[in-house]
């Protein structure tokens, strides 16, 4: 490894259209891993690959550069073209071509911008589409068959374009009924429940289950931040439980890819842990990247903390962010005319799912914004 900052286990948002000359010296110091897009970054095709071009430069080791690019209303990209139908929309519809179409599509557009993951796709099972729990129109299906089928359709398509692809929310958000944006939701669910249900999807994906092919395998997993009382008597979100990390995922589901938290910046995390602490239990519980989006300015902060952990923790995060850079592709050549082409089958997409009435109807400018798209 050429280079072992340990900066390196970090995946930070960054402020605004572009970088100013402060952060620029703050992220060249870090060296972090990896950065994460969002709303607040995208105003223009050209702005958005130049931001994403200076963050790769600015990095000493090839970054990872990631977005939520799902569909529907989580699709950061909407805010510079057509927004994709949502998984639900393709899931009602019921037409797996699509939903390939969907995957091919959005890797293409991902490499034009210089992003080489996409944190999706969503592995939840609707359990009640209307719950108030951050799913709302972001399941593949309402069972572990449907879902399976479903997004695997985007994720073997997703990959294939190039791009890395994310299964979350591990080990599943389905029965929630609180937003961890604002507060830890309890999932009160037992351990055949979850075998049932919930974890019979992620085993899927993880790549140790039979009725699976094995390209059905996501490259990374993202762990939620949900109490679960079954894997942690004392409150305790999953993304910083040694037990659902680390026992549960590396170990009993087999699952050598990047493991990554959500983002600590949440409600779920932030109302119940101070920043060192956060920090110490993400690692402890196995997680290879820390999520930060919206604390940027602590970076360094985090950068000390993480220095101070135990060596065989910090190596094996290390390891882990290197083999997952070593599979990552290089970004397409940028032209709006490849971007103007690309938005057009997105648009055409949108009316194969929802029919021309019903495309025309939604639009980046006039949609409801959520806690999970409002960054």
């Amino acid at each position: 490894m050429k280079h072992t900052s340990v900066g390196q286990l970090l995946l930070v948002g960054v402020q605004g259209l572009e970088l100013g000359v402060d952060e620029a010296k703050l992220l060249r110091r870090v060296q972090p891993g990896g950065f994460i897009l969002f709303g607040r970054n995208i105003k223009t095709p050209e702005q958005l690959r130049k931001l994403v071009d200076d963050l790769r430069n600015l990095s000493l080791v090839g970054p990872i550069i990631t977005i939520d690019q799902e569909g529907g209303r989580v699709s950061r990209l909407r805010l510079i073209g057509n927004e994709p139908p949502s998984a639900q929309q393709l899931r009602d519809k019921g037409d797996i071509e699509l939903i390939r179409q969907h995957g091919d599509i959005t890797g293409d557009l991902l490499r034009l911008f210089g992003f080489n993951l996409d944190l999706c796709p969503v592995l939840d099972i609707s359990f009640d589409d209307d719950a108030d729990n951050s799913l709302h129109g972001r399941c593949y299906g309402k069972t572990v068959e449907q879902v399976i089928r479903n997004a695997a359709a985007f994720n073997n398509a997703l990959r294939a374009a190039g791009v890395a692809s994310c299964g979350k929310h591990f080990p599943g958000y389905s029965a929630a009924v609180v937003d961890a944006h604002h507060s830890l939701p309890k999932i009160d669910r037992t351990r055949e429940q979850l075998d049932r249900e919930e974890l019979a999807v992620f085993r899927a994906f993880a790549g140790n289950d039979s009725r699976a092919a094995k390209n059905h395998v996501v490259d990374s997993m993202m762990i939620c931040h949900g109490w679960y009382p079954y894997f942690e008597e004392k409150k305790t979100p999953a993304s910083l439980s040694h037990r659902v990390v680390t026992k549960l995922l590396r170990d009993e589901l087999s699952f050598d890819g990047l493991v990554m938290t959500d983002d600590l910046d949440m409600g779920a995390i932030v109302n119940e842990y101070s920043f060192d602490e956060m920090l110490q239990l993400t690692f402890a519980a196995g997680n290879d990247l820390a999520m930060i989006c919206h604390r940027i300015d602590k970076a360094a902060e985090a950068l000390g903390i993480i220095e101070k952990l135990p060596r065989k923790q910090i190596n094996r995060a290390l390891a882990s962010v290197a083999a997952f850079k070593s599979k990552m592709q290089p970004p397409t050549k940028f032209s709006e005319s490849a971007f103007r082409k690309l938005d057009d089958a997105v648009w055409k997409l949108r009316v194969a799912v929802l029919g021309e009435e019903r495309a025309a109807e939604r639009s980046p400018e006039n949609a409801a914004r959520s806690p999970v798209e409002r960054y």
